[in-house]
Formats: C-alpha cells, structure tokens, sequence
C-alpha cells in the first residue's frame, strides 16, 4: 500500500473516532467502565485498552463515532488526565541498578520502579510510602519515589496512613503549597481592622471536643436595650488567606474536606492555617465572617446582617465543661451559657415543629495507648452542650443560604453551592416502614410532612430500647444521601428551603466558595464562579471518600480491640443481612462482625428475604432478621481483612416455627 493510501486510512480511523472525558471504574477482573456525564451508559473498556489508568483516575476514552447510542460503547482509554491516587504503601525489592516497590494495595496492578537515586535512604525490604512522578502510555511500571520509611513505625501508622492513600488523600502538602502557607504573617493589620466590624469587646467564646486544635466557630453574645440579645455566629475568615486559584488554593480544592480518623487529623489545609492563623484561639485577635442575630430568648429572629468581622475569644470550652455548667455546675460565663442555651432549645423545638427529623445515631470513640492501640470504646453522646453550637451552626448556615438565594445575576438564580437532601425513595420507605411495624410502630407515609412526623415518633419511642441502633441505622439508609449543588432542592432531613455549609471553612472547601460568593453579595460585585457545578460534584465525592476512610479506619480499630476477646461470648444485635450470612453488632462495644452461612448450615438451608431484612430457614421457619437479639461467640478479628468473625452462640429472641431436630430428615 502506497504512503499516500497510509495517510488517507489513518485520517479516516480518526475522523470515525469520538473521544470523551470521564472517570473510570475498573472491576476486579480489570474490566473498566468510563462514567461521562450526559451519557446514559457508561462506556466499557476491556482490560488491554484501560493503559495506565487506576480505578477513579480521571481519563480521556476515545470510542467508534458511529457505535449506537442505544448500546453500551466500547472504548480505549488515550490518556489519563487526573490521577485520583499517587502515594502507594509497599515493601521496597532493592536490586543491584534499580528497586521497585511491591504495592500493599491491590488497586495497584504493576509494581512502581524506584530508581536507585530517589530511594532516600531506604533498603530492602524496608516498609515504604512511594509517590508516583512519572507514569506515560508508553511504559509499563511507572517511576516512583520514596517518601518515607515505614519499617520502624507500628502496624497501626501502616494501616492508617494506607487506608488514607487508597481512599486518594495525600499524606504530604507540596513543598510550594507549604511555602505559601508560611508566607503568611502573625497578627492583624490595622487597615483590614477598618474594613471589619470590630466584636473584639463583646464576650465571645469557642466550644469544641476536649482534644480540637481547629476552632473555625466561635458565638458571641451581648443584650441590647431593648431586651433583646445580639447573638453572632463567628466564622474563621479562611477566604482571608486562600487566595482563589493559588497554589494552597488548588491543594484545598484538590483534598475538599479533612479527614478524621481514631488517632488522627489529616487536614484540608496546613497547620500554619488550620491550626494557628485561621483557628479562633482564646485570648487571640483573629479575622472572622460572622452572621449576627437579633433575637429574644424564643429564639424569634428580629434582624440580621452578615459581615467581615474581627473577634477574640474570650474563653475555649470543652464540650464536657459546657454541659456541667448547663446540669447546674458553677463555672465561667455561666448565665450567658444558660441564656444561649435557653435560645438554641427553642430553635430546635421550632425546627422539628416544621418538618425536621430528629436522628441522633450513637458514635463510638476509641481510647488509645501510646502506640494507637485500643483499650477501651466509649459511646458519644450528643447532649445539650452539643446542641447547643449544632443549632446556631445550622441557624448560620440557612440565613446564607437564604440570603444569597434572594439574589439574582442576569435575571437568573446565583450559582450557589447549597447543600441539598431529596425526599426518601418510596420503595425504600415502604420496606422501612414495613420493618418498623415488626417492632410495632406505624409510619404515615402519605406526605414529606407526615413522613417525617412519623420517623419522629418512632424515634422518641425507642430511645434506649435495644432495637434503638438498628431503627436509626436503617432509617438513615433509608434517606436520600445530601450533596453539594447548584441546584436547590432543599434539605428534606432539616425541613429548610434553603441551606449551605458556611461554618467550617477550616475543614470543608464548601464552605471556602460560600464565603467568596457571600462576600461578593456584600460588596455587590458578583462574578459567579466557573464551572461550580463540577466543583461541587467533586467536594460531594472527595467527602464520600472521606466517610469510607473513617469507617475503614474505624473498622480497623474495632477489629484490633476485638482480638483480646477471642473466645469470648457477647450480646448482640443482628444490623444487616445477605445471601452469605448477617452481621451483628456487640451491644457493649458496638464491634460489628459476621456470621457466615457456614456457621448457620447445620441449622437449615437459609434464604436471603430482602423486603423483610431477614434470613429465613427454608424447612424450619427460623428467622434471623435485623434488630433481633442474639449472643455472640467471637472467633476471629483479622486486621489484615479488617474483619472480625462470629459464631452463633445463643438465639436469644429468636423462636423457630418448628423444632430443629427435624431439619436433617426433611431435607
């Protein structure tokens, strides 16, 4: 064929080609499915064709131009434009020219290739943390440096900082970033004092768990004349410092949210500005965004403003200490406490009056030894003193809301990252509520109003009941899960029209962009952002991923508490069930752990019933469903797995509808 036939058949393979921008999810067997926005189908991609992209990278596929629309298209991946994940944790193979690093992760499919150079210090067989700086179509390992030795830290430092990095949190802020962030100077300036409200003489403290360094919210309160109270919702001012497109600012955007986990913070922003610049430390004169109040005790709003502030706290709280005072102990600022008190009850009476649901789900924490080790499991509870901030942070974050949806840019809405949350699925909502009658509560699912009514009911009537866990779980399963977007939709969970994250800018990127376009408003020189819709998909995701790095981490610490108690026999509560077994939950730990179909054979053949949360025996009867309670015998804890096995012990308030001993013949 001559050159000239050459050109025209590859001119004409290019022109038949499509090319789009999406990200790639690549199963187990290393098929890939390309999700793009717009298109109904995902675009598959076979194994040989996925090229250098990892599972959640950002990619470019280009599929055939004339493939049906109809069909799910075929695709090869060209190019990968955004890595979701760079940092791998492995053990080092040191050779005699090279070294590559063996991934713990199985996400990883290749080994990295770390030339000797970039190494650091590292030997064989050393536990290392790699970064990828190099990885082209062309090469089949990519290239990778050493970041840090892991050989000498515990098991526990290995498993966190690896749960972190799978989940695409990076460990280390660049060095240009952490430049940045040190450029900023100590103190206030005298001409930014002048462009703020000045609240540095009005009593004003922080309140927050015992072992925060990151305080972004702080409440002032002083009474007016007239009777009434000023009350202000203050906020660090982090769009202060984050210059929008910097450096500090794309590394922001890029982490979206800090990650909490048993034994430690990884934050969205460096310590320079989480922990001391932005943080509203007691006795410290630092620059907040504020949402003022005028309001009496009932909790009625007379008037607002919202404004560029200046505060410095007058005392940090602990969340224990708060709640003391409130029980009746002496303590500083005593009557201003009981006052703010008095008025965030009946913000909360007024809110579940209009629609709000009022879940409460428990929270564990784990205590810790020197290493991170567990040695003990205590049981959040949310009481007043936590109510108390949750209702002026909400207070806060529907006036913004409400306040930028009042206004308009070119006739149309002004693009706003609200948080929304949808109304329950109905089939959903119909096998919840055919799950809570089992425990004998009736839900009226005729409205949103009456829905969320009905949840309300129930909730107040199980409050320490055993079958309290389970209803609030499965109930929180039941909702819509609530996401960032332009779209208003309202918070269905909140009973608000209108809502956003403003208060906790230190932790949440939301929560930056409120601030920028709120202060736009302010000065009414608005310039809606660009492409705000795919920012607050992208903090949606980054703050999904988040959440699977707690529970991962929580899982991990549950599993290592678990191990002294091999052997061992608890009450329980089974929370969940499948085809290949339940899952119950230790009623003293609150340790979840599995119950295989293995462990249930020499009992009956069992059926997975979904409508009814239940595993029923097909010639027995038995039932083991959600919220029933059973005891518990504790056969293994993998942290490897991150999985604790049970056995059954003892079905304590479970009754089979005939005897056991005829199983065997019947089959």
């Amino acid at each position: 064929m001559s050159k000239d036939k050459h050109k025209k058949k590859d001119k004409a393979q290019k022109l038949s080609k499509v090319s789009y921008k999406g990200r790639i999810e690549i199963t187990r067997n290393g098929m890939g499915f390309v999700i793009v926005e717009g298109l109904e189908k995902d675009i598959l991609v076979k194994k040989e064709h996925t090229g250098t992209a990892l599972s959640g990278d950002e990619v470019r596929v280009e599929v055939n131009k004339f493939d049906s629309p109809l069909k799910r298209r075929e695709g090869m991946v060209t190019e990968v434009l955004q890595r979701k994940q760079i940092e791998f944790s492995g053990t080092l193979e040191v050779l005699t020219n090279f070294a590559f690093l063996i991934p713990d992760s199985q996400k990883m499919p290749v080994d990295i290739y770390v030339p000797l150079q970039l190494l650091n210090g590292a030997k064989n067989g050393d536990k290392a943390m790699v970064r990828i700086i190099e990885w082209t179509g062309k090469a089949k390992n990519p290239v990778g440096e050493v970041l840090a030795v892991l050989t000498h830290e515990s098991m526990n430092e290995i498993a966190m900082q690896g749960i972190l990095v799978e989940n695409g949190f990076p460990l280390h802020f660049p060095d240009d970033v952490m430049e940045e962030a040190l450029r900023y100077p100590d103190g206030i300036s005298k001409d930014e004092i002048k462009r703020r409200e000045d609240f540095r003489d009005v009593l004003t403290m922080t309140i927050d768990p015992v072992d925060a360094k990151d305080f972004d919210d702080a409440l002032s309160i002083k009474l007016l004349k007239n009777g009434h109270y000023e009350v202000g919702v203050h906020i660090a001012d982090v769009s202060h410092f984050i210059e929008a497109g910097s450096e500090l600012d794309k590394e922001a955007y890029h982490r979206a949210t800090s990650v909490y986990l048993p034994d430690r913070v990884l934050p969205m922003l460096p310590e320079r500005l989480s922990n001391e610049l932005c943080s509203l430390r007691p006795h410290e004169e630092k620059y907040t965004f504020s949402a003022i109040f005028e309001m009496n005790k009932q909790g009625k709003i007379k008037d607002y403003r919202l404004a560029k502030t200046i505060i410095c706290s007058n005392r940090r709280f602990a969340y224990e200490e708060v709640q003391d005072i409130l029980e009746g102990a002496d303590g500083d600022y005593a009557a201003e406490l009981h006052i703010l008190h008095e008025i965030a009850s009946n913000l909360r009476k007024q809110r579940f009056k209009k629609g709000a649901i009022n879940f409460s789900s428990q929270e564990v924490r784990f205590q810790l030894d020197d290493t991170g080790r567990p040695i003990g499991i205590v049981i959040k509870e949310s009481k007043e003193a936590h109510q108390l901030i949750e209702e002026f942070m909400l207070l806060a974050n529907k006036t913004v809301a409400e306040h930028v949806g009042g206004i308009t840019y070119k006739d149309k809405p002004l693009p706003f990252p609200y948080r929304v949350h949808d109304v329950p699925d109905e089939d959903k909502l119909k096998m919840f509520s055919m799950f809570a009658g089992r425990f004998g509560h009736k839900l009226n699912l005729n409205t949103p109003q009456s829905i969320a009514e009905s949840f309300n009911a129930m909730l107040a009537l199980v409050r320490d009941a055993p079958e309290q866990h389970v209803l609030e779980q499965l109930g929180i399963r039941t909702m819509s899960k609530a996401i960032y977007t332009t779209d208003n939709i309202g918070h269905y969970g909140l009973g608000f029209e209108h809502y956003c994250h403003f208060t906790s800018p230190i932790r949440r990127y939301p929560d930056v962009l409120v601030h920028r376009i709120l202060q736009q408003c302010i000065l009414n020189d608005i310039k809606p952002i660009k492409n705000l819709e795919q920012q607050c998909r992208h903090c949606s995701d980054r703050e999904r991923k988040a959440m699977e790095a707690e529970r991962a981490a929580n899982k991990y610490k549950q599993v290592e508490y678990m191990q002294q108690f091999v052997g061992e026999e608890f009450d329980a509560v089974i929370s969940g069930v499948a085809s290949f077994g339940f899952w119950a939950e230790t009623v003293l730990h609150k340790c979840e752990g599995m119950v295989s179909m293995t462990e249930l054979n020499d009992l009956d053949v069992f059926e997975l019933r979904e409508g009814e949360y239940a595993l029923v025996g097909r010639y027995t009867g038995l039932r083991f469903a959600m919220g029933d309670n059973i005891k518990v015998r504790v056969l293994s804890a993998s942290t490897d797995k991150r999985q604790i096995d049970y056995s059954l012990a003892e079905m304590k308030s479970i009754k089979p509808k005939r005897q056991l001993g005829n199983t065997k013949k019947k089959r």
